[in-house]
């Protein structure tokens, strides 16, 4: 027993003591750097590899070369030169024009995506079939499909087509592509110059858009945009043929911006939807639609629309400016591109104006505006917007002039209350007691006699309590959202009261400046309003009525001293221009004859003083009689 005892013991200290391997395999830790000090398992030594493809680049060509003289025997020494003699011409031009680019190949050769992507297209097919495969990593791969096609030409010609599976429209490439390029008349070939690839685009395919490329980094755009490129042996450039076909949303209506009168349509993700829906609604020739690529890894296309004949010209390159000097790697939503295209602010508050609606940016487009589409977002941004745009709404034109004016000073109304109203509570309750009515005095003492907390607090928490409603509402999917959202409220504040923990005029104050701020058309001047909220009841707490002015003065000033892309914010108050029709209140629509003063356009006149001709003239009958 004892010899047993001292056994277990020993063993025990010896499993502490002595090391072992464990038996599971270890954890997998990310490392810090992007290789974690190790080499790559596919490039190896960087020089090494280098010699190797320049041998390689040599062989092929040797290889070709090769294949031309044999070829050129034969036809010596069968006699048939002279029907061969334009064939062979034309290796050899290719060859002479191989070797050219040869030189410099083999003095910087470098299969990095970065140098690949500024090479020119090699007349060699294999070599820019190499280069596809180490910039798409093939055979690894899947998406990229590698099509190898032989034209039906004397010699017969092999060709390549690349195109990024999920992207494209597989019909599309077999009836428009593939089936004319095989399906070629055999016959002479000629020379593959650009008047060829010209012949090959126009007399061959007949897809509606084939442009020619000159460099990889067209090819890559090309294929990464659901193109379809052609590489033919030979050529020293490439076809692009337009075959885009991935799935997409359609139209559908507005579910942020709904409105009871006017349009019901609503952009998609696809950016030529998005401006086909405008180009519906502002049918003019003169109607510009620029198209500028943004991103460096992932090429996403902007669209800059105006109206050439009305849009300021210094506006109009000031935009494409902004937008072609973007240098980031990716570009996913319109809001994502108003940040690195606006002017810095120190305030949150929107410089471009964000809509869903097709019908207000062909709006904004007829006074002079520029309109800027995303590929892959439902939402355009309007450029130069001043503060008064965000409370316009789209319906606004279609109803009278006195509901119209009544619902914007409505809004203006409301945002005045959800950013003033805890504030100026507080500043009078705790600063000001006698600005306050006896009576009304007296009935929120009585409330507030069981309350633990001080009023400030109690706003605080339920202002903090109504934000995490509303974002749970938001993120909650389906129609529980809505639900929870309504349910959650009255519970929380019928139990809070219930409790003592806040009084029953707080939960008023708060529900009536939530409301108000939902009145705001703009999400954004919403969020800037709650935010505002938050920091005229801290400086109410410390000063009173006096740091609620002095908050609402520091937002005005600055409010004043910001501009959106050139044009002051809070114009045509400050500075002081002419105000027009449509800035606070409405005019009627016959009475807009001029457009915003401040855009500076170069049509300043939006129609004729007298619009309404038909009152110029004697009622239908009358003439007769």
């Amino acid at each position: 027993m004892v010899d047993n005892s001292l056994i277990k013991i020993f063993n025990f200290v010896k499993r502490i003591l002595v090391f072992r391997p464990p038996s599971e395999p270890s954890r997998f830790v990310l490392g810090e750097g992007a290789d974690d000090g190790r080499e790559s398992e596919t490039t190896g030594d960087d020089g090494l590899w280098s010699a190797v493809r320049e041998l390689e680049a040599l062989s092929r060509f040797g290889r070709r070369l090769e294949t031309t003289m044999d070829k050129a025997r034969a036809a010596l020494t069968t006699g048939e030169w002279p029907s061969q003699d334009e064939t062979l011409r034309a290796e050899c031009a290719a060859l002479e024009k191989q070797w050219r680019e040869l030189r410099p190949l083999l003095l910087s050769y470098d299969f990095s995506a970065d140098n690949l992507t500024e090479r020119p297209i090699s007349t060699s097919l294999e070599e820019n079939r190499r280069i596809i495969e180490a910039l798409y990593k093939l055979p690894t791969n899947k998406d990229v499909v590698m099509r190898h096609i032989t034209l039906g030409t004397a010699p017969p010609l092999r060709a390549t087509l690349v195109y990024m599976e999920g992207l494209t429209d597989g019909k599309f490439i077999t009836l428009g592509v593939l089936q004319p390029l095989m399906l070629l008349a055999g016959g002479r070939r000629e020379p593959l110059t650009g008047e060829m690839l010209s012949r090959i685009s126009e007399e061959i395919l007949p897809g509606s858009h084939v442009k020619m490329l000159g460099t990889f980094r067209e090819v890559q755009s090309g294929i990464n945009s659901g193109d379809t490129v052609i590489f033919l042996d030979g050529a020293g450039e490439a076809l692009e043929v337009e075959t885009k076909g991935w799935e997409h949303r359609g139209v559908d209506r507005p579910l942020i911006e709904q409105s009871i009168r006017g349009s019901q349509v609503a952009f998609s993700e696809n950016l030529r939807v998005n401006t086909g829906l405008i180009r519906s609604m502002l049918r003019s020739s003169d109607l510009v639609t620029e198209l500028i690529p943004v991103g460096t890894r992932s090429r996403v296309s902007c669209a800059v629309m105006y109206l050439n004949s009305v849009a300021n010209a210094d506006l109009v390159a000031e935009i494409k400016r902004r937008v072609s000097k973007i240098n980031t790697d990716y570009l996913n939503d319109s809001g994502h591109l108003e940040q690195f295209i606006e002017d810095r602010f120190i305030l949150p508050l929107p410089q471009a104006l964000s809509t869903e609606r097709p019908d207000r940016v062909a709006v904004h487009l007829s006074e002079g505006r520029v309109g800027i589409i995303v590929e892959g977002s439902p939402f355009a941004m309007v450029v130069p917007a001043n503060f008064f745009t965000f409370f316009h709404s789209g319906e606004d034109f279609s109803l009278k002039p006195a509901a119209a004016n009544f619902l914007r000073f409505l809004r203006l109304f409301g945002t005045l209350i959800s950013t003033v109203l805890p504030g100026l509570y507080i500043a009078l309750t705790y600063f000001h007691q006698e600005a306050v009515p006896t009576g009304l005095a007296l009935a929120i003492a009585a409330a507030r006699e069981e309350v633990p907390f001080p009023a400030w607090f109690e706003i605080f928490m339920m202002e903090v309590s109504f934000e995490l409603i509303r974002e749970a509402g938001v993120r909650i999917p389906g129609i529980l959202g809505s639900t929870i959202g309504i349910v959650g409220a009255i519970i929380l504040g019928q139990a809070a009261v219930a409790a003592q923990i806040v009084s029953p005029i707080i939960v008023i104050l708060v529900a009536i400046t939530g409301l108000a701020s939902s009145i705001i058309p703009e999400f954004r001047m919403a969020f800037f309003a709650r935010l505002s909220r938050f920091g005229l009841l801290l400086v109410s707490v410390t000063m009173g009525l006096v740091g609620l002015a002095s908050g609402l003065l520091v937002m005005t000033v600055a409010l004043c001293s910001m501009k959106s892309f050139g044009l002051p914010y809070m114009v045509p108050i400050a500075p002081r221009t002419v105000s027009g029709l449509d800035v606070v209140a409405r005019g009627e629509v016959w009475r807009r004859e001029r457009r915003p003063d401040p855009l500076n356009t170069r049509d300043p006149s939006r129609q004729p003083e007298v619009s309404r001709e038909w009152e110029q003239e004697l009622p239908a009958g009358e003439d007769e009689k």
